[in-house]
């Protein structure tokens, strides 16, 4: 059985290694993202270039999309001439963008009506998960849908989990964003205490990273922010984003998050500052430079 023919969409930080990961594997692929430039190593690996989503998808079978912004996929997706007006009948959608539950939803319901399978499928990760494939992935969709791309999902990630009906992907990326606010804010006054108490912080996090307060993000984010690296694997301008979908969508379930609301208010001030292009990691340098 052939090969399913791939549409990608973006190619960013995340998005320029999970097309490469398809290439690898043999899947034919055509390309489209708004700075041509940032395809051109796909291009080079033998991607074909397509000068919009739906040039694109034409002739696709799948098509995974990984933008910046919901407005991004509202556009791409349900604009006229966009994904959904140029994807066959039959065919399947994967939007990896972390977006809203609820366009999730109605991107979704639209792909019914037109015999198209949509799955909101969410990564977390970050640049180094997306390099080595091995992405956490929730997907929200149907389960024959998921079934259907799971095969492709493998190759791209190593943790990948149906959470429900569409927009549950969605939903299930806000918790793990939740969870990341509040936690990067903890680290932040662990490494200010730390730095008060006249300690090293590269000492420090030799002894706490590995016991109770070990995260990911300690592990992996504090030693480039301690080495100065603030370049992004995650943007400082897409976490804001995503912390902005979450707590609209905690208000519209009456849900109050106050933890989530000090992180966005601080990570806002960093934008403010002028750090909205850097890593998430950028949050400790304002710690340690206090």
């Amino acid at each position: 059985m052939d090969q399913p023919r791939i549409a990608f969409i973006g190619s960013g930080v995340m998005g320029a290694s999970t097309a490469g990961h398809l290439l690898d594997a043999g899947h034919s692929l055509s390309v489209h993202t708004r700075t041509r430039s940032k395809a051109e190593k796909l291009l080079a690996r033998g991607a074909t270039w397509a000068d919009s989503p739906g040039e694109a998808v034409a002739g696709a079978d799948v098509v995974i999309s990984i933008v910046g912004y919901p407005q991004d996929v509202e556009q791409i997706y349900l604009e006229k001439g966009g994904i959904l007006d140029r994807l066959d009948s039959g065919c399947l959608a994967i939007d990896m963008t972390t977006s809203s539950p609820r366009l999730a939803r109605e991107i979704a319901k639209q792909g019914v009506g037109r015999g198209i399978e949509v799955l909101d499928a969410p990564v977390s990760g970050g640049d180094k998960g997306a390099r080595e494939a091995k992405l956490s992935i929730m997907v929200g969709g149907e389960s024959k849908a998921f079934d259907r791309a799971l095969p492709i999902l493998q190759l791209l990630g190593a943790n990948i989990q149906l959470q429900g009906p569409p927009g549950s992907g969605q939903h299930t990326k806000m918790c793990n964003q939740i969870a990341i606010a509040s936690g990067m804010v903890a680290i932040g006054e662990s490494l200010a205490y730390a730095k008060a108490a006249n300690l090293d912080p590269e000492t420090v996090l030799l002894s706490i990273s590995s016991g109770a307060a070990g995260s990911w993000s300690m592990s992996n984010l504090v030693p480039r922010a301690l080495a100065g690296d603030c370049a992004p694997g995650f943007y400082v301008k897409h976490f804001i984003k995503d912390m902005g979908i979450a707590l609209r969508s905690a208000e519209e379930m009456s849900l109050d998050l106050p933890g989530l609301a000090m992180a966005k208010r601080l990570y806002d001030q960093l934008a403010a500052n002028g750090h909205e292009d850097e890593g998430t990691q950028a949050l400790f340098r304002m710690y340690l430079e206090k």
